[in-house]
């Protein structure tokens, strides 16, 4: 069967997205604040005089926000968008990106990027439905200098038609490998277990091979409290998945020893959960096999 509306789509391989598109604030301190916040990262390169940007936040400063962007969009990708759309393939998820970094971004660099087309598969059917994966290459400038690529990939889709269901969904299972094993352990014996480093003594979560402080290989696992405040959160409403029940809370929580978790909120409405909310984990069977730690809120922040 001849795909006529993929031979479409691939005319607007190379096409421009933007030409000289510029970011709409320069490179500056109070977002890098807030991104090395948000994230903990207490990297000392990032604060101070002869502070730079974290290479991650590179999309950062391309970003056009809710009014859009200004200046320098192309037509071909909404047109690409478009076609897509009146074929059916209305949905939209993004699947990946890729980055690479040729020099850092410091307080003050103006930016400006140059999007292409890169290209458009062929038609694919996932387990969300059938449609076309979208990849676009980024070029991020300082002036006459790359300062670094990013590619995104999003798949446009057809969602597929949900088959009633004889049995309840089941909640996805956890990856467990050999460098969180011991955390995922402690979960089934209802024990919230972090790394200390043996060499720093710096605790750390997620579980990791090692030391993102002093390099250490080290490590002993140690059993938290499972007091905690919720740092940030979203409350999620869409798409549905099976086996959870929109809306519900999910939260970066703070625990008492100073590492961050994510958890799913309960105890309370999803629509009463705020910054600061104080609480406490515990553990939640969802079947037979599966036992999650699960923050449950103590009271609700006014």
């Amino acid at each position: 069967m001849t795909d006529e509306l993929g031979a479409r789509l691939k005319v607007y391989e190379g096409q421009s997205a933007a030409v000289a598109a510029e970011g709409k604030d320069p490179v500056n301190a109070p977002m890098i604040r807030h991104w090395c916040e948000a994230m903990g990262d207490t990297n000392p390169a990032y604060e101070g005089p002869d502070a730079k940007a974290p290479p991650t936040m590179l999309q950062v400063w391309t970003m056009g926000g809710l009014s859009g962007y200004t200046g320098g969009r192309t037509q071909a990708y909404d047109e690409l968008l478009a076609l897509l759309d009146e074929a059916g393939y209305t949905s939209v998820v993004a699947t990946d990106c890729e980055q690479e970094y040729v020099r850092p971004l410091r307080p003050g660099d103006e930016i400006t990027f140059d999007s292409v087309i890169e290209s458009v598969s062929d038609l694919k059917s996932t387990k969300l439905g059938t449609g076309y994966f979208v990849t676009t290459r980024m070029d991020i400038r300082v002036g006459p200098h790359l300062a670094g690529t990013h590619r995104f990939r999003i798949l446009k889709y057809a969602p597929a038609r949900r088959r009633q269901q004889e049995k309840p969904a089941l909640r996805p299972r956890p990856v467990v490998n050999r460098d969180n094993a011991g955390f995922w352990e402690g979960v089934e014996h209802h024990r919230l277990l972090i790394q200390r480093c043996t060499t720093c003594d710096t605790l750390r979560f997620p579980w990791l091979p090692g030391c993102d402080t002093c390099g250490g290989p080290d490590w002993t696992p140690i059993e938290a409290s499972g007091d905690g405040t919720v740092y940030s959160y979203v409350v999620m409403h869409h798409p549905p998945f099976p086996a959870f029940d929109p809306p519900y809370a999910v939260a970066l929580i703070e625990l008492a020893e100073g590492v961050r978790m994510i958890s799913n909120v309960v105890g309370l409405p999803s629509d009463k959960v705020r910054i600061g909310l104080p609480g406490r984990l515990e553990f939640q069977s969802y079947d037979h096999e599966l036992v999650l730690p699960v923050f449950r809120a103590l009271e609700e922040v006014r």
